[in-house]
């Protein structure tokens, strides 16, 4: 009987070790990335500002604003074991959810916002996109590893 729980302890250690080795694979720090994520936290945070007033004249901001985030979303897609980051991105775009892709929708939807609305809103959004610029800050430097 000892035996086997010998055995099945080294299994199971052998099992946590493994899936520590395949969790701890992450993609290194991008400085492409990193100022995506700010630039558009940015320039998110000052279009939210304007939901306040008509919808229709800002639409060409807001499909610009989309098209960036996009292309953001894109490449943190396209980054190798970028996975959580990716995740981080799709929820603060979904149109379904309370962050900034369900803000534009509703915008778009109702023509302009409350004002307390918008103002809880981007404190949210600022802390999703804080989620995400932290994630990447926090990822290893390329260049340390040479």
């Amino acid at each position: 009987m000892t035996i086997k729980i010998r055995l099945l302890t080294s299994i199971l250690t052998l099992a946590l070790c493994l899936s520590l080795l395949s969790c701890s694979s992450i993609s290194v720090f991008s400085p492409e990335a990193y100022k995506q994520a700010v630039d558009l936290k940015v320039e998110s945070l000052e279009l939210m500002v304007f939901a306040t007033s008509s919808y229709a004249e800002y639409e060409e901001d807001v499909t610009y604003l989309k098209t960036e985030l996009s292309k953001a979303y894109e490449f943190s897609l396209g980054r190798p074991n970028n996975e959580l980051s990716a995740e981080q991105w799709e929820i603060l775009l979904n149109e379904e959810g309370n962050l900034l892709g369900g803000f534009l929708k509703r915008w778009e939807e109702e023509d302009l916002l409350s004002e307390m609305f918008v103002t809880d809103t981007q404190k949210l959004v600022s802390d999703a996109f804080d989620t995400i610029i932290g994630l990447e800050s926090g990822k290893i430097d390329s260049s340390i590893l040479k």
